[in-house]
């Protein structure tokens, strides 16, 4: 069997043990890259993604490829990293495609959007409902090429200084919130802002900003916002499963080898399971210790969801009048979710809810 050809069909342990072997270590280039970050370094699981896909690299290739991180900030601002890497300031970066809709709405639907896929739903989109090829036919007109590197599962829906009772109460509130769910917050009333994540707690703690979502508890209480900010609200509708992504500098991506490619591929699909996982395993443990410290939990009220719910769509039929990338992948992401959640209703959603009911208490 061709190594190349084993590659795309061993399981990722596999392949990455049939690679690290001396003979391809010996015979291979010596490749360095550099890899910004969109995330600082002190959030350990969604930065630490990036370190395992290096990590995972060099191993596979005895040490012959290696990419080195670099946190949000210390080569180029988080805002600017997908045109640094396009200009070929750095070969690659790890970041949420949605930080960039402002150049083009397409680049949400890489990440996540409101009311749209959840982790499950979003990476077999991209696996199996075409989702790689269309976001890469997209991330090619940017002069780039990427890879799901990573999810975080259903987020929190951040945390607020006051309590939220009705739309009404949302008129006016400036809230740190990224992607197409601020322009859906903004027509609910709220007054978005994009902030680094390093830099939400000073932007609550001084009062620049009365609200702010990141991520969930482990990251949250990683980043001390339950200490400026009282109410933590659920879900995160907003980003039921965002995926991150490794994109790649397009010419640097071409002149790898088929194997060195082939090694990228598999450690990105090795990080992007990896963080998910870690998230599932650490966040119920910091969601009883924030409760435990005094944070106030509440869901949103039903007529928030439903307003934000209509907006959201309302601005899906806008951006698909004027934008045929954004129309195409989002009728592709919209329809496979559709089948997604008739099999969910059926046996996920009645085994979770029958489970959770006889959870023990406490």
């Amino acid at each position: 069997m061709k190594r190349r050809n084993f590659l795309t069909t061993a399981t990722l342990g596999a392949a990455v043990g049939a690679l690290a072997t001396p003979a391809l270590a010996q015979a291979a280039a010596k490749v360095s890259w550099r890899l910004t970050s969109g995330f600082p370094k002190s959030l350990d699981t969604i930065y630490g993604a990036a370190e395992t896909f290096a990590a995972t690299v060099k191993d596979a290739t005895g040490g012959n490829f290696e990419i080195q991180c670099f946190p949000a900030g210390e080569i180029v601002p988080m805002p600017e990293a997908s045109d640094a890497v396009a200009g070929g300031v750095v070969e690659m970066t790890h970041t949420a495609s949605y930080y960039y809709w402002g150049k083009n709405a397409a680049f949400a639907l890489g990440t996540a959007v409101p009311f749209g896929l959840n982790a499950r739903g979003i990476n077999a989109w991209h696996y199996h409902g075409g989702g790689v090829d269309m976001m890469n036919e997209f991330y090619a007109t940017q002069g780039l090429i990427g890879f799901p590197g990573g999810n975080t599962g259903c987020q929190m829906g951040g945390w607020w200084r006051k309590e939220i009772n009705s739309v009404a109460d949302l008129a006016g509130v400036k809230m740190r919130i990224a992607g197409i769910g601020g322009k859906v917050m903004e027509a609910l009333g709220v007054v978005p802002q994009q902030i680094p994540g390093g830099d939400i707690y000073p932007s609550l703690e001084r009062g620049t900003i009365d609200a702010a979502e990141w991520v969930g508890p482990y990251d949250d209480e990683k980043l001390g916002l339950n200490k400026v900010a009282p109410y933590y609200y659920y879900p995160g509708f907003w980003e039921g499963g965002p995926s991150l992504h490794f994109m790649i500098n397009m010419e640097k991506w071409n002149s790898l080898s088929p194997e060195y490619q082939a090694i990228v591929k598999t450690a990105a699909a090795m990080a992007n399971g990896d963080m998910l996982a870690k998230y599932d395993a650490r966040n119920p443990a910091a969601l009883r210790s924030l409760v435990a410290g005094g944070a106030l939990l509440r869901p949103y009220p039903q007529d928030v969801l439903d307003a934000a719910y209509a907006a959201a769509n309302k601005l899906y039929v806008e951006f698909s009048a004027t934008n045929p990338d954004f129309a195409k992948i989002w009728a592709s992401q919209e329809a496979f979710r559709n089948e997604a959640n008739l099999f969910n209703q059926v046996a996920e959603y009645t085994f979770d809810t029958f489970m959770i009911r006889n959870r023990p208490k406490g």
